[in-house]
């Protein structure tokens, strides 16, 4: 999706990778599993398994795909305690370092036969959305994978990624939980780009965003700290802004389970700024 848009400079053998945490070396081998097993698109059961403890239905993709994860984070040998949309509230050996897992993000597409969705992971040492310092994230669908650690810049398939860097609105993706009130909420945004895709999967529209394919992404609903925690330290390491569709910066926002703050992220301080200008005139 981004072969064209991406901007890689470099890649990352992974040398920096810390060792004493979940790092993304475990993460990566987790998504490996998921992808070996998690089945193709068009070939996934639309059987509804349970309610997950976010209200939302699970499917079968969802709970097996939340128990290879869970297995992997337990191989791992660290104290950590999980936060998962299917799940809930969990801890391994006693707790620790919080993990934030969306096992199947866009699940509907999956059970639809639509190909785009993905897993992701966020790891944060605190309690709000600035304390994630680790993030994976992976498309179930070509393999593609996303990583990033604070400091240390945001990745696609081990080769360093950046934002857009312009200020054209080539394509701006958003969520529609509610579409007779949300796209009324952004239609000025929507107005002056491009193109525009509702995708439904949020933290894979994230991780396009961070290399370049994307330009703006808004969602006006409350969205979950699982939905958009790895997308969110991913756009901050590739130079994105993430906000509130307001402008207000998450930072702060509580991790749980409970939806909590909308979305507005972009490639760079010019197009964020713009994309303000036209959300507020429209409020």
């Amino acid at each position: 999706m981004c072969r064209q848009s991406c901007n890689r400079p470099e890649t990352d053998p992974l040398s920096r990778t810390r060792v004493s945490r979940v790092n993304i070396k475990v993460l990566r081998t987790i998504g490996k599993r998921l992808l070996k097993e998690i089945p193709a698109a068009g070939k996934i059961s639309k059987t509804v398994v349970a309610v997950g403890a976010s209200g939302d239905k699970t499917y079968q993709v969802d709970k097996a795909a939340e128990d290879i994860i869970l297995k992997g984070l337990e191989r791992s040998g660290y104290p950590l305690t999980v936060v998962s949309e299917e799940m809930g509230m969990m801890d391994i050996k006693g707790g620790g370092r919080t993990v934030l897992i969306d096992p199947v993000d866009g699940s509907r597409n999956a059970v639809s036969g639509i190909p785009f969705y993905c897993t992701s992971i966020a790891v944060a040492d605190g309690d709000t959305i600035g304390d994630v310092d680790t993030a994976y994230v992976v498309n179930l669908v070509n393999g593609d994978e996303f990583w990033a650690e604070k400091g240390n810049g945001a990745f696609l398939n081990g080769e360093r990624i950046k934002t857009q860097q312009d200020d054209i609105f080539y394509l701006t993706a958003y969520e529609a939980q509610t579409p007779g009130k949300d796209v009324r909420r952004i239609i000025s945004l929507l107005s002056v780009s491009r193109k525009t895709r509702c995708l439904g999967a949020t933290a894979l529209d994230l991780s396009y965003l961070a290399c370049g394919a994307i330009s703006v992404f808004a969602n006006p609903s409350l969205s979950r700290s699982f939905d958009f925690a790895g997308g969110w330290l991913l756009v901050k390491e590739a130079g994105g802004i993430f906000t509130d569709l307001d402008g207000n910066p998450i930072d702060a926002v509580g991790i749980g389970l409970k939806k909590s703050v909308s979305l507005l992220a972009s490639g760079n301080r010019r197009l964020h700024e713009e994309a303000l200008k036209l959300l507020s005139s429209a409020s």
